[in-house]
């Protein structure tokens, strides 16, 4: 690269202030190769190149990188909110943080994958069906074509919750992470199924909320106490009544039915009714997300 080169290159560079007319750097004894460039544009010798490596102090130190501008799209509409500030509340905590936004947005994913992301929370008793439900919903739309992810109770406990117990304030936690995680899924463009008890009206309103309106879709498996405790395909309805679990819903803990969910699923098949079969459920749910629009892009 000749001088001329070299100079243009520099022309289009970002010269550091901080360097601009700094001794040159010294670690312990140790002598390293510096490039530097003469301020002048004075021609170095033959073979040279126009680079020059050397310790001379009073020659400029040339930082090749462009200088970083901030754009519109990198400014972020929630920090105009604090005024300046990078202080915000959050949960009623201060924390010095700023949301910083991305140029792809929601709508940019849902269209590269051609379908909305929500989120599909399937609630209800111990051995009402909810994990088959979903299980079969995913592979539904799968063979649709779909992108899905299951956050099962259960599954979840094994990583992302296994610090938690089974005490009141830690199933609280348990759904409030799940909700956060679900969210994220449901904005990347996921059709993300939950499936968990969660067995309080107040902590799915709160899930809910996190996403915009619609996107929370609230499947209610409507399966009585006493054929779920036939069921009981994990023995959990045996040991709670030996009393050798404590706290188990349905038995010494509270469930709370919705009151407004989007989809109610009843399958009662140990009373004598018409059983239908976890796929013939998921198709119930398929067929609201494909009349709603969540099977296309927005």
């Amino acid at each position: 690269m000749d001088v001329a080169s070299v100079a243009r290159c520099v022309g289009r560079c970002y010269v550091s202030p901080a360097f601009a007319e700094s001794e040159p750097l010294r670690l312990s004894d140790r002598k390293f190769p510096r490039l530097s460039f003469s301020s002048s544009l004075t021609p170095y010798p033959a073979g040279s190149g126009g680079l020059k490596f050397g310790r001379q102090s009073r020659e400029r130190r040339v930082s090749f990188f462009r200088p970083i501008m901030a754009t519109d799209e990198s400014i972020s509409s929630r920090s105009s909110d604090c005024a300046g500030e990078t202080q915000q509340k959050i949960n009623g905590k201060q924390k010095n943080i700023v949301w910083h936004n991305c140029p792809i947005t929601k709508s940019d994913r849902q269209e590269l994958i051609k379908q909305r992301g929500c989120v599909i929370w399937i609630t209800g008793l111990s051995g009402s069906g909810k994990s088959s439900v979903a299980c079969a919903l995913s592979r539904a739309l799968y063979n649709r074509g779909k992108l899905t992810y299951i956050l099962d109770g259960d599954n979840v406990r094994h990583g992302l919750n296994s610090d938690l117990s089974f005490k009141a304030e830690d199933r609280a936690e348990n759904i409030r992470r799940v909700g956060e995680v679900a969210k994220l899924f449901a904005d990347s463009g996921i059709i993300c199924i939950a499936s968990l008890i969660s067995p309080y009206r107040k902590e799915r309103a709160t899930c809910r909320a996190l996403l915009p309106q619609g996107d929370f879709i609230e499947v209610y498996m409507d399966v009585p106490l006493h054929v779920c405790e036939a069921r009981d395909p994990k023995g959990l309805y045996k040991r709670a009544r030996a009393g050798k679990i404590k706290g188990f819903t349905g038995i010494d803990d509270p469930y709370e039915p919705p009151l407004d969910c989007e989809i109610v699923i009843q399958n009662n098949n140990h009373e004598g009714l018409s059983s239908s079969s976890p796929s013939e459920m998921a198709e119930i749910v398929v067929s609201y997300l494909d009349q709603n629009g969540y099977l296309k892009p927005s």
